[in-house]
């Protein structure tokens, strides 16, 4: 039996919003196990600085080779934004973002070449969806708008509330009034409020959503280098670690996730 094969996947993000990409993967690769870390400590990554952000990633990888996974997805587009390039080089293990992924899928979906992004300051700051955009396609105008509150709406608990509706207007009015076909949900807790933002955007907007297309890539990454999990052994396994507050995580994962989370450990991040 290749160990590999049935050698984890890591899966890490600042909180819960990486849930919407571990949820993707477990519904398009059934086979895989999967360790999942939401730095809850240290929620958001969005405000933080570029040098925090890739120390950060650092050590949630040297924590996540404890575990012995073969291949790792930051499901975190600050992070893939600020850190990829830089861990990539530094770790001698695939590692996936879920920037390029999101950007293709909207270089592929967009009619009129007007692409639009909505993400946390830092990936905005980064202009990264629009490097990588305007690299695959120069001609596309790609607008980003910071939307900082959604975060702390969806883990806060506040995606059913008027509140939340009334910000995604404040945030998105700008969008909406442009000329955009296509917009990105370029941070991962937004999926988790993504009828209300279809319903406000309206019909005429393509949504891309990066948690299905970075699961997808994942997919043949696995497949290219032969450590797909075939399900002969162990697999469908899922593990959750976080830096803080497991209980609030676990109620949360549970709204999310297609299975109830048994429990979840809390490990001293900094010690990594």
């Amino acid at each position: 039996m290749d160990r590999r094969k049935i050698a984890p996947i890591g899966v890490f993000d600042s909180g819960v919003g990486g849930l919407t990409v571990a949820r993707e993967i477990i519904r398009q690769l059934p086979n895989e196990n999967i360790i999942y870390f939401g730095d809850t400590a240290r929620v958001p990554y969005g405000s933080k600085s570029q040098d925090s952000i890739i120390r950060f990633s650092e050590q949630i990888i040297r924590f996540l080779q404890t575990k012995q996974v073969k291949a790792i997805v930051i499901a975190c587009n600050t992070a893939s934004a600020l850190a990829l390039d830089t861990v990539q080089k530094e770790f001698d293990i695939p590692i996936l973002g879920v920037v390029v992924p999101g950007a293709r899928a909207a270089v592929e979906a967009t009619v009129n070449g007007k692409v639009g992004v909505a993400g946390t300051d830092a990936t905005v700051r980064s202009q990264m969806y629009t490097k990588i955009i305007q690299k695959m396609n120069p001609e596309i105008t790609v607008i980003e708008k910071a939307c900082p509150l959604f975060v702390p709406l969806v883990e806060e608990g506040f995606k059913e509330h008027q509140v939340t509706r009334e910000i995604i207007d404040y945030y998105l009015k700008s969008l909406k009034d442009t000329e955009i076909d296509t917009m990105i949900l370029g941070c991962t807790h937004y999926p988790l409020l993504r009828s209300k933002i279809r319903t406000y955007m309206g019909e005429k907007i393509q949504i891309v959503n990066p948690a299905y297309e970075t699961a997808m890539d994942l997919r043949d990454l696995l497949e290219m280098q032969g450590m797909a999990n075939d399900g002969s052994a162990a697999n469908g396994v899922c593990e959750f670690y976080v830096s803080d507050a497991a209980e609030k995580f676990n109620e949360f994962a549970n709204s999310v996730m297609p299975f109830d989370i048994m429990s979840t450990r809390v490990i001293q991040i900094e010690n990594y």
